[in-house]
């Protein structure tokens, strides 16, 4: 082999070398381009996640403080039973709309949700629940009904809610209520909606029972 031909490979050896150099050096940027569409749409479909609502049936005490009042409103999605369980107890616990009033006491914490596989649902509450409530029968009958009437109205798969304290079980928020056991649901202290007012028409076309 001549030297010319001995310094022509060297050359060709150094260069093979020097392109495999630079594509080990800017394979990660070039392998990296790629990456930041998909984080934009990770991050739009999160957002999209945390601001999606939907509508539930909270219940309130009336301005006179005798009834549950139904109402309607919009509360955060939930992926899942126990997170949808969740946004609606936390939705519970927030301000009333005006005149009414929350049947929790004031600063009571949702501390967590379970399911169990029967559908039955325990809410574990702050101790402010029982520490800060203001007592009496028709009072601790809201409360716990606010509660229990929220999960089991919204969520098909809640039969019964049981009220928990601090993870504990207890006897009764103010002594009237026993909540030893999953209670289900009930409208008996729920104010019921009016009955719409019969049109004059429809009057004169309805029959007197015993008409006929």
């Amino acid at each position: 082999m001549t030297r010319a031909r001995a310094f022509g490979l060297i050359l060709f050896v150094l260069l093979v070398a020097a392109v495999g150099v630079v594509l080990i050096v800017l394979a990660p940027q070039w392998y990296g381009t790629d990456q930041p569409s998909a984080r934009p749409a990770a991050a739009a479909a999160n957002e999209a996640m945390a601001t999606r609502k939907i509508r539930a049936t909270l219940f309130y005490v009336s301005e006179d403080g005798q009834r549950l009042v139904p109402i309607e409103r919009e509360v955060p999605y939930g992926e899942g039973l126990l997170e949808q369980a969740k946004r609606i107890v936390e939705a519970e616990i927030g301000p009333a709309p005006t005149p009414l009033s929350s049947a929790l006491p004031a600063g009571t914490k949702l501390r967590a949700v379970y399911v169990s596989e029967r559908g039955d649902a325990f809410v574990d509450f702050s101790r402010e629940l029982v520490t800060a409530h203001p007592g009496g029968s028709l009072n601790e009958l809201l409360t716990v009904y606010s509660v229990v009437d929220a999960l089991t109205a919204n969520l098909p798969a809640v039969h019964a809610v049981q009220l928990l304290v601090d993870g504990r079980d207890v006897d009764t928020l103010a002594g009237h209520v026993d909540l030893r056991r999953p209670l289900p649901g009930s409208k008996r202290w729920v104010e019921e909606p009016p009955v719409a007012p019969q049109t004059p028409a429809a009057a004169a076309t309805s029959k007197p029972r015993g008409s006929e």
